[in-house]
């Protein structure tokens, strides 16, 4: 995977436990030593699972912690897609406005 700038593409620490490597699972955040995708603990617990259900069903690999951080990156992750950047979604607003209000 090559930046816009021709750079080959370099892994990014989105947290503590979760990482983002072109070498690994394509860019997709994974969490670090492992290639769990982080997509994928989110649909387990959007399907109902609870944390201690997905400590077990990874074997320990992940923590509470490790969860909570997807969770709370969870705005960074994209199902089956690789992370663009911190920007790449962001829209900037449009400035307002304000007019004066008739009398």
């Amino acid at each position: 995977m090559k930046t816009k700038s021709n750079q080959p593409a370099k892994r990014v620490e989105l947290g503590k436990f979760i990482v983002a490597d072109p070498e690994i699972c394509h860019g997709q955040p994974t969490y670090k030593g492992t290639r769990i995708l982080a997509w994928i603990v989110l649909d387990q617990l959007e399907g109902g699972m609870t944390w201690d259900e997905i400590v077990v069903e990874w074997r320990g690999k992940l923590s509470h912690a490790a969860i909570a951080e997807t969770i709370a990156l969870s705005h960074l992750v994209v199902k089956h897609e690789p992370f663009r950047g911190f920007h790449a979604g962001a829209r900037r607003k449009s400035a307002r406005r304000t007019t004066a209000a008739a009398a």
